[in-house]
């Protein structure tokens, strides 16, 4: 089924400046949900859901008049029901979810959520007996040509033949969705997160906030935030790990009642994804984590340090750049930048500032970080981030920007073909950074600002690679002991310094890590493996972008057209459209090269910096 796009970032990690910043009178700061419900309590959404009860329970009777002999026209009325349903869910929850967003207290959006749960939740016995029935049929494939909507539709239903093998007997699938109704574990989760208090130098704060502070050029604060961050985790570590562990407890019995070999097996297949692409990549990241180390070591010796970097000054930025930004001067910034690229891409920019798709600043109960989601009931999206006038914010505009131009691209899919998966989902997005960095750094007026810009890009890349890779292999870790025991916070905070290890290696001081990291990040309480494909979008964008440099205007139209394919097709075949072959290490080395470069000029530049 289709959902309402989502793409959960932290404020990416590149910061420059630190002159004081104030935010500007000429923007709304926060989005406008008026074009999809005046509010909760209007007679629209109580409507809506009313039809979406009528549509389930037109689901259930068509259910139970399967199997049909007209199998077109079972089909055709089977995707028109659906579709139906698909449009009425994620207008519905994707609302009530901005709303819970924007203010993680309140009641009345957690309610009208479970409202729209609990409706949806009756489709799934009626839309397994129809899954059933069309992974039974023997004719699909010629019916597929025989008519337009069919074959716009011939990819999904291929996929539920496939999946066939994975789906419950009986009532099963509806046991299943009624145990589900609840995110409570994940809504804890964001609560607890977004609401913990945070005590920093005599003051008491949010944990969006403190960890804003990582960006700082001041190194006492950087580090003082830092240990007020970890001390404010002693608060809420015993309830986030029960959290966690019912998470992944639930994860490895739903695998195993569907015959997945494993977790990662599951979300491979509803990837569209091999697993020798997966070997590839993460093969070659192994391969290029000494570079990594090497660029922390140098950073580290830089600012003082003799046994790498501490945690603490992962983001420090380096160089000189003072600026700060106005969301005004982001808008500017942008618009001019990707009007260089695509003009639809640069309308779209302007349209998202002007017709109030973004809440921009961090407040007490908002979530952190940031997110893009597609509100397709009106051709839109609805941007969230935690703006703090960094050059990194408007990076991370950028990013949320990429995912809502995705999601315009695949607008002209039916409405069951606009869900792209996890990797392919982090593509545009990252795209759109490679385009704001590549540039920025171009327009570099001198020394210092050079090497803060490419500094703060080798910051993300670290991420995606480094931090990225210890999440994988944490969660790993996770569900490979989840089914023998309850892993409590110290267990996990083990576990956490341990992956690591593993991945950062000695770039890090071991004396000044991470281990709560499972516990600021909502990754893990949502989708399971939301992590490498972080890595694949960032690499498998460098890699499109190294593209578009060598083509320049003539890669853009293959560029969208990529994009549009992501929703119907392997994500094999979508890199295929750009000549790309993912399960070749020699692509995934090919992007790391180039940032294999940049960590030598980085390096080059800080030991002239000493000099």
């Amino acid at each position: 089924r289709a959902e309402m796009m989502y793409s959960i970032r932290e404020k990416p990690l590149s910061a420059v400046g630190s002159t004081e910043y104030r935010r500007n009178g000429f923007m709304n700061e926060r989005w406008d949900l008026t074009p999809i419900y005046t509010g909760l309590e209007a007679p629209e959404f109580a409507a809506d859901l009313e039809k979406l009860d009528e549509t389930v329970k037109s689901l259930e009777a068509f259910a139970k008049k399967l199997p049909r002999q007209d199998h077109k026209a079972a089909l055709l009325e089977a995707l028109d029901l659906e579709e139906q349903l698909v449009k009425l869910v994620n207008k519905l929850a994707g609302y009530a979810s901005l709303e819970q967003s924007a203010d993680t207290r309140n009641s009345a959006a957690m309610s009208a959520m479970g409202r729209v749960i609990a409706l949806d939740a009756a489709s799934a016995a009626p839309l397994a007996a129809i899954k059933e029935w069309i992974g039974s049929l023997e004719d699909l494939d010629a019916l597929t040509e025989q008519d337009p909507v069919l074959k716009d539709y011939a990819y999904l239903l291929q996929r539920i033949q496939k999946d066939k093998v994975h789906q419950l007997p009986g009532i099963g699938e509806e046991v299943v969705a009624k145990l589900s109704q609840s995110d409570a574990w994940a809504d804890m989760h964001q609560h607890l997160t977004s609401t913990v208090a945070v005590h920093y130098r005599g003051e008491t704060t949010n944990l969006s906030a403190i960890r804003n502070l990582a960006y700082s050029d001041d190194s006492s604060v950087r580090k003082d935030a830092y240990e007020a961050e970890l001390a404010c985790y002693d608060a809420i570590k015993d309830p986030v790990a029960f959290a966690l562990n019912s998470i992944k407890l639930e994860t490895i019995s739903d695998c195993q009642l569907r015959g997945y070999a494993s977790p990662l097996d599951r979300t491979l297949e509803k990837s569209d994804m091999k697993r020798e692409t997966l070997d590839a990549m993460l093969g070659a990241m192994e391969e290029y984590m000494p570079k990594f180390r090497q660029y922390l070591r140098a950073k580290g010796k830089a600012l003082g340090h003799e046994n790498g970097l501490p945690w603490y000054d992962l983001f420090a930025p380096m160089g000189k750049s003072t600026a700060r930004y106005t969301t005004e001067d982001a808008k500017r910034i942008l618009v001019e930048l990707f009007s260089t690229f695509d003009a639809e891409l640069a309308d779209m920019v302007v349209r998202a500032f002007d017709e109030e798709w973004i809440d921009f600043y961090p407040r007490d109960g908002k979530s952190g970080g940031a997110f893009c989601a597609g509100v397709e009931c009106i051709g839109q999206s609805r941007i969230l981030t935690n703006f703090d006038g960094t050059f990194g914010d408007i990076v991370t505009l950028a990013h949320e920007l990429g995912h809502a131009f995705h999601n315009q691209c695949i607008r002209t899919h039916r409405p069951l073909n606009r869900g792209y998966s996890m990797p392919v989902a982090e593509t545009a997005s990252t795209f759109n950074e490679c385009v704001v960095m590549a540039a920025a750094i171009r327009q570099a007026k001198s020394h210092d600002e050079e090497l803060a810009l490419i500094e703060s890009q080798l910051q993300d890349v670290t991420q995606i690679i480094c931090d990225i890779y210890s999440r994988y292999l944490f969660e790993s870790m996770v569900l490979e002991n989840r089914e023998k025991q309850f892993m409590n916070a110290e267990t996990l905070c083990g576990m956490m310094l341990k992956a690591q290890e593993q991945s950062y290696g000695d770039g890090l001081d071991a004396s000044f890590r991470h281990p709560y990291m499972w516990v600021c990040k909502s990754h893990y309480y949502g989708s399971t493996f939301y992590n490498y494909p972080y890595a694949f979008g960032g690499l498998f964008a460098r890699g499109l972008y190294a593209q578009y440099e060598r083509e320049g205007a003539a890669f853009v139209p293959r560029y969208k057209k990529l994009l549009r394919t992501t929703t119907v097709a392997t994500a094999e075949d979508v890199a295929k459209v750009a000549g790309i072959d993912l399960t070749d290490k020699e692509f995934w080395r090919g992007a790391l090269q180039t940032v294999a470069q940049q960590i030598d000029l980085v390096c080059g530049l800080l030991e002239e910096g000493k000099q």
